[in-house]
């Protein structure tokens, strides 16, 4: 061990030097560490941006094409059958930008809200609407989002603003347009008089078990989407004050007149027959509960 640089001079100073060069490149090579782990982190950053950047542009795109790919297929209706020109005079339906309005010959404090079904375009409801307001009831059919009424719930809140002078109010639908309708009403208690259901019921959140809001669940026997095993799993969902009736004969489609639908049952009525007994049995359910 060395004791003095005096001593060893010369082994001293190349010790020394030799240690110089030792630290010199402990700090190049700490600072070449630096440069690596800035430059990688650098890169990673990059390519996590990239990334990022590419899974969001992908996200949009995936989505775009979901929402075309959904919008075509809502804009492929079921359009009302040649038949209802036969039985509504189209020309006495009030055509409004957002609804269809049927109005009784006299005046009434009593309306009826009818969402229509999943891409059913309101006009093939005309039947059954028709033959409500000649008893009476003013009915008013909404034109919904994507005609998709699940998309369009409040409306029932622009039509009951618009048509003031009406008291009672009953909401309905057919399908998910009932959907929709219990939704709303389980959301407005104490706005709505009545629930009405054609082939419908509501959803899990909607639970009318613990209230007394009047509903009528009207079904078909043939029905082949909202089928009678539907209807009674779903009857708990009900309040004290439903009343069901099934139509004998009928299917799914006959709720409306627009034809027929994929997966539905075939019906032993004609749809005539089927909208004259969905109408004689909603006009007595209203004449027993309406204020």
């Amino acid at each position: 061990m060395l004791k003095t640089n005096k001593r060893y001079p010369v082994l001293y100073k190349k010790i020394h030097l030799i240690w110089k060069e030792f630290i010199q490149r402990i700090k190049i090579l700490y600072a070449k560490i630096n440069v690596i782990h800035y430059l990688t982190e650098r890169e990673e950053r990059h390519n996590m941006k990239k990334f990022i950047t590419i899974s969001l542009a992908s996200l949009l795109v995936i989505c775009g094409l979901g929402f075309t790919g959904f919008y075509i297929w809502s804009q492929q209706t079921y359009k009302a059958a040649e038949e209802v020109t036969s039985y509504v005079n189209m020309d006495d339906v009030q055509m409004e930008e957002n609804w269809l309005v049927f109005q009784p010959q006299e005046k009434t404090q009593n309306g009826i809200i009818l969402y229509p079904g999943a891409k059913v375009e309101p006009e093939a409801y005309s039947y059954y609407a028709q033959g409500l307001a000649n008893n009476g009831y003013m009915v008013i059919i909404p034109k919904v989002n994507l005609n998709f009424a699940l998309l369009d719930i409040n409306q029932a809140d622009l039509i009951m603003e618009e048509f003031s002078t009406i008291e009672n109010w009953y909401v309905g639908g057919h399908s998910l347009g009932g959907v929709a309708a219990a939704s709303y009403a389980h959301e407005h208690l104490d706005d709505i008089d009545g629930l009405l259901l054609l082939a419908s019921y509501p959803s899990n959140s909607n639970d009318f078990s613990a209230t007394d809001m009047p509903i009528l669940s009207l079904y078909a026997e043939f029905d082949g989407l909202t089928t009678t095993d539907k209807i009674a799993d779903t009857k708990h969902l009900l309040s004290s004050e439903a009343t069901l009736y099934e139509v004998k004969g009928g299917n799914h489609a006959q709720f409306g007149m627009y034809g027929t639908q994929e997966g539905d049952g075939k019906a032993t009525i004609s749809a005539k027959e089927q909208q004259d007994e969905i109408i004689k049995e909603t006009v007595n359910w209203i004449n027993a509960y309406k204020k």
